[in-house]
C-alpha cells in the first residue's frame, strides 16, 4: 500500500538511505502523477502530496502498473496551509534525511474575465499557484543550503510568459512564479541549489477541463461572445491535445542533469510563440492574439 503510516522513520532511513528522494506537489492526476511514477521508475523514493487522500486512487493504479508501488509514499498536503507545508516538509526530512528534488507542481486554472471576477477568485488562485509554492520551497531551503545540493522544479506554463484573454487569475500567478524562480536561482546557485522552470504549452490533462470547465458566463454579460469562443477551443485542446509525456521526459532530464538551465519550455509552438512575442511589434502580437476572441469587433 501506498500509505505514510506504513513507513516506520528509522526503517526508511536505513533501507532508503541510497535511494534519492523526491517530494512532488498536486500528485492526484495530470503533470505530478505522472511525474511521480517517472521518478520512482528512475529509482527516486517519491513523496507525492496531494490535498484529499481521497483522490489517490489513480496514482496507486498507476504506480501498481508501473510496478513502483514500494517507492512512492503519499501524503496528505494542501499548499494553502503553510503551517502543514513546514510540518510537512520536515518530517519528510525528519524521516529521509533529506529532499534532493523538490516539484513544485500543484496548481489550478481559474479563468473568466478580470471585470466580472472577484477579488477572492484572484486570491484563491494565488494561494494556490503561488504562495503555496513559495511555503512549499521555503521549507525545503534550509536543508539543501546546508547540503549544498538539491533541484527544486517549478512548473509554470507557456501562460507564465504569454498573456492570453479571459486567463488573467492564471497568467497573473504563473508569471509572479517565473518571477519568483528567476530571483530564487541566483540566490541559490552559489550553495549549489538549482531552480528550474517548466513551461509547458497544451496537453491532455485536467487542469484547463477543471478551470475553464467551471466558468459560467451571465448571459447579460458584455463578453458573452469572446467567452463562447474560449470555451470552445478549451474543449478543442481537451480533445486533441497529446498527452503529457514530453513534459514528463524533460522534468525526468532535469532531475538527472548536474547543470539545468532555467527554462524548458516544452510543446507544440511553445518555443516559436515567446520568439515572435519578443520580436514583433507589440500591435501586431496583439492582433495575433486577439483576433481569434473578437471576430466582428
Amino acid at each position: 500500500m501506498l500509505s505514510s503510516r506504513e513507513v516506520g522513520g528509522n526503517l526508511v532511513n536505513q533501507t532508503f538511505d541510497k535511494q534519492p528522494v523526491a517530494f512532488v506537489t498536486g500528485d492526484s492526476s495530470g503533470f505530478g502523477l505522472l511525474t511521480s511514477v517517472a521518478l520512482a521508475s528512475e529509482g527516486y523514493r517519491v513523496l507525492a502530496s496531494m490535498r484529499d487522500l481521497d483522490n489517490k486512487g489513480r496514482l496507486e493504479a498507476a504506480a501498481k502498473e508501473a510496478g513502483v508501488t514500494d517507492r512512492i509514499e503519499i501524503i496528505q498536503l494542501d499548499v494553502t496551509d503553510f503551517s502543514a507545508a513546514e510540518a510537512v516538509i520536515q518530517d519528510v526530512i525528519h524521516r529521509y534525511g533529506r529532499i534532493d528534488l523538490l516539484v513544485n507542481n500543484a496548481g489550478y486554472a481559474a479563468g473568466g474575465f478580470t471585470e466580472e471576477l472577484a477579488v477572492e477568485e484572484w486570491r484563491r488562485q494565488f494561494e494556490t499557484n503561488f504562495f503555496g509554492l513559495v511555503a512549499v520551497t521555503k521549507a525545503v531551503l534550509p536543508s539543501m543550503r546546508k547540503r549544498r545540493s538539491g533541484k527544486i522544479v517549478n512548473i509554470s506554463s507557456i501562460s507564465g510568459r504569454i498573456g492570453f484573454p479571459s486567463m488573467g487569475p492564471y497568467v497573473a500567478s504563473k508569471f509572479a512564479v517565473e518571477g519568483f524562480s528567476e530571483s530564487l536561482r541566483m540566490e541559490m546557485l552559489p550553495y549549489g541549489v538549482h531552480v528550474v522552470l517548466i513551461e509547458p504549452g497544451s496537453y491532455k490533462t485536467d487542469i484547463w477541463s477543471k478551470g475553464m470547465g467551471a466558468v459560467t458566463i451571465h448571459p447579460n454579460s458584455p463578453y458573452v461572445k469572446e467567452m463562447k469562443e474560449i470555451l470552445k477551443y478549451v474543449n478543442q485542446v481537451a480533445d486533441t491535445a497529446p498527452a503529457p509525456d514530453e513534459v514528463i521526459q524533460q522534468i525526468v532530464q532535469v532531475a538527472k542533469s548536474p547543470y539545468p538551465k532555467l527554462r524548458y519550455p516544452v510543446g507544440k509552438g511553445v518555443k516559436l510563440g515567446i520568439v515572435l512575442k519578443n520580436v514583433l511589434p507589440w500591435k501586431w502580437w496583439e492582433r495575433i492574439v486577439t483576433k481569434r476572441f473578437w471576430k466582428g469587433s
